[in-house]
């Protein structure tokens, strides 16, 4: 590795190189829903080579769906690429932007039983996940409870949802942006109680009534901006203008980060021996406040099989320098 990136691997397992950026977005081949009960229909698709290695692409949010984006890490001549829209969001449906009910039957308990069905209806006996964000407690849950499924595990911006986690991106961050908290708080002043942040949101977000869940939708997502922005200037997404996205996803994420995954707190931290085989690159940014280095430093220190990278100039939105070693990853495991 060259030092002219301000990238540090703690351990160097996988000599990757950081010479690519991206990958031509590629079309999908194919693309459906499948019904996996409960009411749910999931959007899946297929990109790249039929008969490379498969990679199943786990998005983050929750929410934020299987955009176009995600194509653009893996070699579209060696990848089968497989993408899917988590229940109640993007393509799937019903979509919590439009009913609450997408919440009911909507656990991560359910989304690994949805993954092992995209499995079997693609013929996959074992694929690589490649996830970002909310992404990775899903696949990290998913690891832990189909050990034999996985060959590999591509991470960034990595989370396992407890508790600890939730309370440091709400209650903690005020000593960051106190400010910006008590604008948060406000909406929920009178209802809070001694429910965490997320879950006393969620009892706004999932009114019928335009005028208690709109206004609670757009102070979540200002939120989010804040955290996920690095200094003092906020970049606020441009998906979040679509009422609709913007209810969807902030009604997902207060009711999976209030519930903190539906997972026991210590599911993934605790299990990781199950995962001690299977090749697995984190990669963090040093910037990236929204989300504990020390969770994914606790994981790379049980795990010795693991490689961590760490970016110097990235928050959680990445940068080039963390594209580059995503890049990198996938082309060495493709190789091996």
């Amino acid at each position: 590795m060259t030092k002219l990136y301000p990238v540090h691997n703690f351990s160097e397992l996988y000599p990757i190189t950081l010479e690519k950026m991206s990958y031509s977005d590629v079309l999908p081949y194919d693309s459906g829903m499948l019904d996996v009960g409960d009411g749910h229909h999931i959007y899946w698709e297929t990109c790249g080579n039929p008969n490379g290695k498969p990679v199943l692409v786990v998005h983050g949010g929750p929410g934020s769906g299987a955009t176009p984006y995600w194509r653009q890490f893996f070699n579209p001549n060696l990848y089968h690429i497989i993408l899917f829209d988590q229940r109640g969001c993007g393509r799937s449906y019903p979509n919590a932007g439009d009913t609450g009910s997408a919440l009911i039957a909507n656990t991560t308990e359910h989304l690994i039983s949805d993954m092992e069905k995209i499995r079997t209806k693609m013929k996959v006996d074992k694929w690589m996940l490649f996830a970002g964000s909310w992404g990775t407690t899903l696949s990290l849950a998913y690891a832990v409870t189909y050990p034999n499924r996985v060959t590999e595990l591509i991470l960034w911006g990595v989370g396992t949802t407890q508790k600890q986690e939730i309370d440091w991106l709400t209650w903690e961050m005020r000593h960051i942006f106190p400010k910006e908290f008590d604008d948060l708080l406000y909406p929920i002043k009178d209802i809070m109680g001694d429910r965490n942040i997320p879950l006393a949101y969620n009892e706004l977000l999932i009114s019928s009534d335009p005028a208690i869940c709109m206004p609670a939708s757009w102070a979540w997502c200002t939120w989010e901006d804040r955290i996920v922005s690095l200094g003092n200037h906020v970049s606020p997404s441009e998906r979040y203008f679509d009422d609709r996205f913007r209810l969807c996803f902030a009604r997902l994420v207060t009711h999976y980060f209030g519930n903190y995954a539906f997972l026991d707190n210590n599911y993934i931290v605790g299990n990781i021996q199950n995962i001690k085989d299977i090749p697995l690159i984190m990669v963090k940014g040093r910037l990236d406040i929204s989300s504990q280095l020390s969770i994914t430093w606790a994981m790379h220190k049980q795990h010795p099989l693991s490689d961590l990278y760490l970016i110097d100039n990235s928050g959680h939105g990445g940068s080039e320098y963390m594209h580059r070693v995503l890049i990198g990853a996938t082309e060495y495991f493709v190789t091996q």
